[in-house]
């Protein structure tokens, strides 16, 4: 699991999203950013958690956060991924696992009884200076939002 804790800086990153532009941590200097990783796009568990972001993208904009998701699907996958659900937001395509690993979120899970590497379903939200301000390591799929906005009542 994650290394990173609230209050450290979060680790600069850059890479493309679903369209080909380039995102950088940078872009969102002055925003609250949830950062949110994910193991795959059209598994369930990861489609609930990126439909209760869009359903309540207006509320999360209202209180100030944008938002980035991140796996290391093509921006290919992404694209039909955002398509198929209407995702009003990017999702970055780490294909080498650079952010990924960044971010300490890579390593051995298990799943039906069997040990693989993959991405720990976690969320960062940095804050407009670059701090990391809260981690999410039990990610409700379905409740993300209520998560995310009940740390800042």
């Amino acid at each position: 699991m994650t290394h990173l804790e609230e209050g450290d800086k979060a680790p600069d990153f850059k890479g493309v999203d679903q369209d080909g532009n380039t995102i950088q941590l940078s872009d969102y200097k002055g925003k609250k950013l949830v950062l949110y990783f994910y193991p795959k796009d059209n598994t369930p568990g990861c489609t609930n958690e990126a439909c209760n972001l869009r359903d309540n993208y207006e509320e999360l904009q209202k209180q100030g956060f944008k938002i980035l998701g991140v796996s290391a699907d093509s921006q290919k996958k992404h694209q039909n991924f955002i398509n198929k659900y209407d995702l009003p937001f990017p999702l970055l395509a780490d294909t080498e696992k650079e952010v990924i690993e960044k971010y300490g979120i890579w390593g051995p899970k298990k799943f039906m009884g069997k040990v693989n590497d993959g991405i720990h379903r976690t969320t960062f939200v940095i804050d407009e200076d670059g701090k990391i301000e809260k981690v999410f390591k039990k990610v409700k799929t379905k409740d993300h939002t209520n998560q995310i906005l009940e740390a800042y009542k």
